[in-house]
């Protein structure tokens, strides 16, 4: 019998994960999260330890062991797991994103903006400029897909960033 579970961001980060890579360890997981959808959305690596494996219980992704060595697990998208993406992709959300920004919680709390302005003004402009190199390597017949979109939404809220930054370090009484 296949056990009934709830499907998490994480659940689908992992199952989308797999759909492109087709094969992968927690371990690769980790490493496929730091180079793509870890820029727009934060995940404890402990979780990617952990879903595969729940996963797997629940019938939405295969495992595979090495017989020897580290033993090391990889996992596969099941025929499950691949109608449970696609519906999740498939549904619209209204959910707006959740905003955890410690240098806007300072300044809430009375922090000198010109203080807390130029670092972020520099962590933002940096953000920005990776975004864009990222962005110029991308071959013309990949632009229009999901990551290059996702892609585009970061430039755009990077640079949105930069401007507010900008114009705390220049004028903090605005």
């Amino acid at each position: 019998m296949t056990s009934v579970i709830n499907l998490t961001p994480t659940s689908y980060i992992v199952l989308g994960l797999l759909e492109q890579a087709g094969r992968a360890t927690p371990y690769e997981l980790k490493a496929l999260v730091a180079g793509s959808v870890g820029n727009l959305w934060s995940i404890p690596h402990s979780q990617l330890y952990a879903e595969p494996d729940r996963l797997a219980r629940a019938d939405y992704l295969n495992e595979a062991r090495e017989r020897s060595g580290r033993r090391r697990r990889s996992y596969t998208l099941t025929a499950r797991g691949a109608a449970g993406l696609e519906q999740w992709r498939s549904q619209p959300t209204d959910i707006l994103p959740e905003l955890r920004d410690l240098a806007l919680l300072k300044i809430f709390f009375g922090a000198e903006p010109s203080v807390v302005a130029q670092p972020q003004l520099a962590a933002h402009e940096a953000k920005l400029a990776e975004y864009r190199q990222i962005r110029k390597s991308v071959p013309a017949e990949q632009l229009s897909n999901g990551p290059v979109r996702a892609l585009d939404a970061g430039i755009a809220h990077e640079r949105e960033w930069v401007r507010y930054w900008r114009r705390l370090a220049e004028d903090p009484s605005t």
